[in-house]
């Protein structure tokens, strides 16, 4: 490795400088508060778990993000986590044993295998909240409310959501009499927008002429309004779960209408984006310019299960670092303040009484430094220290 690799970061793994850092601790901090102002309280899990703790019940997909290392300890195989869901989800049922209602929310650094996304990082700090114990659309709209409070609180404007249901694409599938390997491909045609490859696959499988409309149909049904309204007329009589699915995304959207006229709405009957980890609503927030989701969540009902209390549950999470990166956060800097680094007892007290009342001191060591660059100056006066304006 030569010098100049040695300070080279892995792809998709950044650091931030202290300008940057201190507007990604100030949005966690204020986006924190607003969660708290909602009822949901912090949880820490840890950065590594035991890996079949970590991933049980979480789908394929997180297993192939995760970093594995072995435990020096025990021998025993451990994940760095790629994903708080799990983690806050054995915390609900193994530490907290609730039979209400448990609002949950986090905060922390994951790290993953690979980006989320031509443009995304490997290293997010993932924001997010988790309701547990409830099952009815109420919850849903909560939660899906409180994550465009949340995008809109750090400064994200011209928002589309973008609203699913994982019903509609496996009560069409049930509907249709497909094989297990049929719905497999199926699924990957669609996660893909692969039309041409639907087309192709729909031509040469024997199932009823019906079924076949439905499922060309799927993918197709995307857009505004209309793509739902559209959704209905087509997609009728195929199952009561289907139809509940679009009378919950029909509800949804009205709602989020009326709270959030500002946002545009988006629905995308066939996504596949989060198929083996969500049951139920699903939805993600995009802002233009930016190909990845901003935020994403939705009902999974059963991921506690594995932990021994299948609880009803849905939830949302982001990135303090995209947010940082799309929108103009603001940090108000405090004055600052020069003092000498002598050895004076009341100099110390009067810096500890300007740090208290949230003046930033900073002691010189340097005689070179240049007092254009704070706002005060402490100056001796007698035997007390007064503050000299330098500006």
């Amino acid at each position: 490795m030569t010098l100049a690799d040695r300070w080279l970061l892995p792809d998709g793994v950044d650091e931030a400088l202290p300008k940057q850092a201190a507007k990604i601790e100030h949005l966690r901090r204020t986006l924190l508060n607003l969660h708290e102002s909602w009822g949901y309280q912090l949880v820490i899990p840890p950065l590594i778990e035991y890996l079949d703790s970590l991933l049980i019940g979480a789908g394929s997909d997180l297993e192939i993000e995760t970093f594995k290392v072995i435990d020096q300890l025990s021998g025993r195989l451990m994940g760095i986590r790629a994903d708080f869901t799990s983690q806050v989800a054995r915390i609900d049922a193994h530490c907290l044993k609730s039979d209400g209602v448990e609002r949950l929310s986090y905060c922390g650094s994951v790290l993953r295998t690979t980006p989320a996304g031509l443009d995304g990082t490997r290293s997010p700090i993932q924001l997010g909240a988790e309701l547990y114990g409830h099952s009815g659309i109420e919850s849903d709209l909560e939660i899906l409310s409180l994550m465009l409070d949340t995008l809109t609180q750090a400064g994200l404007t011209k928002l589309v959501l973008d609203v699913g249901h994982i019903d509609v694409v496996r009560g069409v599938m049930a509907a249709s009499g497909l094989t297990k390997e049929q719905e497999t491909k199926l699924a990957a045609f669609y996660k893909a927008k692969g039309l041409p490859e639907l087309e192709a696959f729909l031509a040469v499988t024997d199932i009823d002429a019906k079924a076949k409309v439905w499922l060309a149909e799927l993918p197709r049904l995307c857009g505004g309004v209309e793509a739902l309204d559209r959704a209905e007329a087509v997609l009728s009589g195929v199952s009561d779960s289907v139809s509940n699915a679009l009378a919950q995304i029909r509800a949804v959207a009205n709602v989020v209408s009326a709270r959030f006229g500002a946002v545009g709405l988006h629905f995308d009957l066939s996504d596949m984006e989060s198929y083996s980890y969500h049951t139920g609503l699903v939805f993600a927030a995009y802002v233009p310019g930016h190909g990845n989701a901003v935020a994403r969540g939705g009902r999974y009902n059963f991921i506690g299960e594995v932990f021994g209390r299948s609880r009803p549950a849905t939830g949302f999470s982001t990135d303090v670092k995209t947010l940082v990166a799309l929108a103009e956060v603001v940090v108000t800097e405090r004055s600052s303040v020069l003092a000498p680094s002598e050895h004076n007892e009341s100099l110390w007290q009067k810096i500890k009484t300007l740090r208290a009342e949230g003046y930033r001191v900073i002691q010189q060591l340097d005689q070179d430094s240049n007092t254009s660059d704070f706002d005060f100056q402490l100056v001796a006066q007698g035997d007390d220290w007064e503050l000299v304006s330098v500006k």
